[in-house]
């Protein structure tokens, strides 16, 4: 009996140090985002840079998370040692934009940002599955809760120095980069339920194409991909332009109240992975993207305020749009061949994250074509329930609870 909660302690102290070193390794992902305004006024950027900067990271994502899923490299490579290089790498990228590269040199930088992201994120999703058969859905959601709450840091470093410069943001991301490459390296490893390794074959990419049951897994994993990146790169932009919010407030209060909303997901990660390991993986996604679809419906309706309503409406959002997205990756260790699971979760992000290029990009043009950011969300909203749909379809297949 000793031995046994020696051993879930374990599993828990390393899931936190897992976690940890995700954050600090995401807080590359957003952090030109943060002071996108800054940076295209410091460097006399096109007004329409701050799209390339964000848009560059999740092309740069695409292209690891593809590749890497060719060579079946998070099958073949140890996962903690690829994780470290590739926070090393995302925190050098980062600091090179405080040369001032000029907008070519600066979306190059963020490309190889996510570039090096996409050999951090797939490995640290399947370094906690070795941890945990049972609770796995738990365990998960702390791992994506850890990648939202390094997601939204950025905004944090911004609300904490909106009278200083941008470079600080920066810096302070690529310090929190190197720092959780470092845990990666030394502290965080493989737990005691490994999956079997694979060999470098590309057609084995193939057998995950042709698994029915996981191509619906990833159909309703691209409609929650649809809603959330463009949620969290625009969510500032969409505050600021609120005229009873934040515009014209104190400096930094719109990045604070971003800060919150995103961070509020971690809070439904952890409840996405309680709910999916008591009631199933295919209802609590599809529940979750119903109410993240509606939120996307109502935002639209509380751009004048009261602040208190439309701070409670994107926070709920903040919470649902990330709640189910650990699901889909257990769904896919679960549904894929065990000796696949890498290449499987890379596939299913590597095509999750080019969506999400085509979102990030709409929302801005909508905005300019409307005049006003009031109802480009409205727009967002197809995907969860699409996605809802989907999972719902497997759940009734009987392959999915």
């Amino acid at each position: 009996m000793t031995e046994d909660r020696s051993k879930d302690t374990g599993k828990w102290q390393m899931l936190g140090w897992l976690c940890l070193a995700v954050v600090l390794s995401l807080s590359s992902w957003f952090s030109a985002t943060a002071v996108a305004p800054d940076m295209i006024r410091d460097l006399s950027l096109q007004p329409g840079a701050g799209a390339w900067l964000t848009n560059a990271v999740q092309l740069g994502f695409v292209t690891g998370a593809l590749l890497s899923s060719l060579v079946n490299l998070p099958d073949i490579v140890r996962m903690n040692r690829l994780a470290a290089a590739s926070a090393a790498l995302a925190g050098l990228a980062n600091a090179a934009l405080l040369l001032e590269p000029g907008l070519g040199g600066a979306v190059a930088c963020r490309f190889v940002t996510g570039f090096a992201l996409a050999g951090v994120y797939p490995p640290a999703m399947k370094l906690a599955a070795t941890w945990f058969q049972k609770g796995r859905g738990l365990a998960l959601g702390f791992v994506i809760g850890a990648l939202t709450a390094g997601s939204s840091l950025p905004h944090l470093f911004r609300a904490l120095t909106a009278t200083l410069d941008w470079k600080v943001v920066v810096t302070l991301a690529a310090l929190s980069a190197l720092l959780g490459a470092g845990l990666f390296l030394l502290v965080v490893r493989e737990g005691p339920f490994p999956f079997s390794r694979a060999m470098f074959d590309p057609r084995q990419i193939g057998q995950v194409f042709r698994n029915r049951s996981l191509m619906l897994v990833n159909a309703g994993y691209l409609g929650h991909m649809w809603e959330l990146y463009a949620l969290w790169a625009w969510l500032l932009a969409y505050l600021a332009a609120s005229p009873t919010a934040f515009s014209g407030n104190v400096a930094g209060v719109g990045s604070l109240a971003t800060f919150a909303a995103l961070t509020a997901g971690v809070i439904g990660c952890i409840a996405g992975g309680i709910l999916s390991d008591r009631f199933g993986r295919a209802v609590t996604t599809a529940g979750m993207m119903i109410a993240s679809g509606t939120c996307a419906v109502l935002v639209g309706f509380v751009f004048d305020g009261p602040v208190i309503l439309l701070m409670l409406v994107v926070i709920l959002w903040g919470m649902t749009v990330i709640g189910d997205s650990a699901q889909f990756s257990a769904a896919a260790t679960e549904l894929s061949d065990q000796h696949l699971v890498g290449t499987a979760l890379s596939l299913q992000m590597g095509l999750g994250f080019a969506l999400t290029t085509v979102s990030i990009w709409l929302m801005p043009q909508l905005a300019e074509l409307m005049g006003s950011w009031r109802w480009c969300f409205l727009f967002l909203a197809p995907g969860p329930f699409l996605g809802a749909w989907a999972m719902l379809h497997l759940r009734r297949s009987g392959r999915l609870s």
